[in-house]
């Protein structure tokens, strides 16, 4: 579990892998799909996850720069399970009791 928590960990992995899902992204996408997180932040915690086998960079030598990121096969067996963690938490939710 250490070491899993050392690959997912921090408050935007999880987030991205989500946000990748099936498809290519290219920086400036998730930028704006993830407004809170600094692209400092996101750089880091793509490289991060590059280095983990997780996510894949592709960097294309044109003018302007382009950079595309998508999932490894080791991201892609993450969706499952990030399906499943957001069906416990929709079931998990609590329901408001009605008001007396």
């Amino acid at each position: 579990m250490t070491r899993t928590m050392g690959v997912l960990g921090g408050k935007w992995k999880l987030i991205l892998i989500s946000h990748l899902g099936l498809r290519r992204v290219r920086f400036g996408q998730l930028a704006q799909r993830v407004p809170l997180i600094s692209r400092k932040v996101l750089t880091e915690q793509l490289k991060e996850l590059e280095d983990d086998g997780v996510v894949r960079r592709e960097a294309f030598a044109e003018l302007p720069p382009r950079v595309e990121y998508s999932l490894t096969e080791r991201g892609l067996a993450l969706l499952p399970i990030l399906d499943q963690l957001s069906q416990w938490h929709c079931n998990a939710e609590p329901t408001p009791e009605p008001a007396a």
